[in-house]
């Protein structure tokens, strides 16, 4: 099970990158697109888009299933993943790197901390 501890992880399996300056990474995790299997198409959100925590602001579908993807932090979207439109696998294939969803900037950075580590999210599935 992959979950590197420089992120912070929801319980619905999204992560959040805030280790670069500026806006924070968002993608789901590797256990949720393990779960989905082959990811098919991408529904993103528009840039500028306020988000507000645990509100839906994506859709993902794979083989399987359909699903949305809630926004583990509050914040403004600032760039969207665009090349997931062409190559939605991307996900699937580098959930934490080529995979990230969006882009944002944080409304409220202390919402971080209501999120769970690498080491807790790894517990969290066990």
């Amino acid at each position: 099970m992959n979950a590197p501890d420089h992120l912070h992880f929801s319980e619905s399996h999204e992560w959040v990158d805030a280790t670069a300056p500026g806006a924070a990474a968002v993608g789901i995790s590797d256990h949720a697109q393990e779960e989905l299997t082959d990811v098919v198409y991408l529904e993103l959100p528009a840039v500028g888009r306020v988000l507000a925590k645990g509100e839906p602001f994506a859709v993902i579908e794979s083989v399987k299933a359909a699903n949305d993807i809630y926004a583990p932090v509050s914040g403004v979207v600032v760039e969207v993943n665009s090349a997931l439109a062409e190559s939605p696998e991307a996900i699937n294939e580098d959930p934490y790197g080529a995979g990230w969803i969006v882009k944002i900037t944080l409304s409220d950075p202390a919402e971080l901390d209501a999120l769970m580590t690498g080491q807790a999210y790894r517990e969290h599935l066990s």
